[in-house]
């Protein structure tokens, strides 16, 4: 394995606009069936207004209020071409972890995402990273997007069950980890090493809870010193076929592949 060569239920509770202010912190719309309702059964996120059409409130769990619109009502507080399900939402920002609780490598996997931008992919991701168990994913907080609207649709519910944590510098962030005892991982068309290979380890053992994957931007990929804050530059190995695989493609790879050395605890049936 080369290393890296360019480094060394809610409660019953009344959601309508009356009832509650809209608070002081940032906030947005979260539409679509499965985020709003992922939404209403996350107790850290706080709620301002539900707005629902008629046949949307019959999916409301028990005691939850809201006020019952015509679609177009919805349609007029959205952005064009949302597509809501007669489900609207609007809630204050979730707070995210500092990364203190998942810098430690027992905490399991981390991934991070280097000035990825594109809300879709974003909440892509989000999906995926819940789907895989992963502790955190770990984002750059001028950059990536809120976990509002788009974000929230395309992770349909997920955006309430991965912790999610802001930093100012992704490259010192990824040093600290290193410091820790974590090891990461950096995919990247040039890297030397095939992902499967890295996350196998020296030994085939595989490299244990304190795995970081970090993903770039489709256009760019990682940025150089963030490429350097890694213990190895690694590739998903693929056909001439094709270039690249679009990120939240490529990620659902990586995740699955560490997720062999890392199995998922699955919940046992209620």
């Amino acid at each position: 394995m080369t290393k890296n060569p360019r480094r060394n239920s809610p409660k019953r509770a009344d959601y309508s606009r009356r009832s509650r202010p809209a608070g002081t912190g940032d906030s947005g719309w979260i539409w679509g069936r499965h985020a709003v309702l992922a939404a209403l059964a996350n107790p850290k996120r706080k709620i301002i207004e539900l707005r629902v059409t008629r046949n949307a409130a019959r999916d409301l769990p028990e005691g939850v209020q809201a006020q019952t619109v015509e679609p177009h009502a919805i349609d007029n507080d959205l952005p064009p071409g949302a597509v809501h399900q007669g489900f609207a939402l609007k809630a204050e920002a979730l707070e995210p972890e500092p990364v203190s609780a998942v810098t430690d490598p027992t905490h399991g996997l981390v991934l991070v995402l280097d000035q990825i931008t594109d809300p879709h992919n974003v909440g892509a991701l989000l999906r995926s990273a819940a789907a895989f168990g992963v502790r955190a994913v770990v984002m750059q907080d001028r950059k990536a997007p809120p976990l509002f609207g788009t974000v929230c649709k395309s992770a349909v519910g997920a955006a309430e069950r991965v912790a999610h944590v802001r930093v100012t510098n992704i490259a010192d962030t990824l040093l600290d980890m290193r410091k820790a005892g974590r090891t990461v991982l950096g995919l990247a068309g040039e890297g030397e090493t095939e992902l499967a290979d890295a996350l196998a380890g020296p030994d085939k053992q595989g490299l244990g809870p304190g795995v970081v994957l970090v993903m770039g931007s489709e256009e760019k990929g990682l940025r150089p010193r963030v490429a350097e804050a890694c213990d190895w530059l690694v590739r998903i190995p693929m056909t001439g076929d094709v270039e690249s695989l679009n990120v939240s493609n490529a990620a659902a790879i990586a995740l699955y592949e560490a997720a062999k050395w890392r199995p998922v605890k699955h919940r046992a049936p209620a």
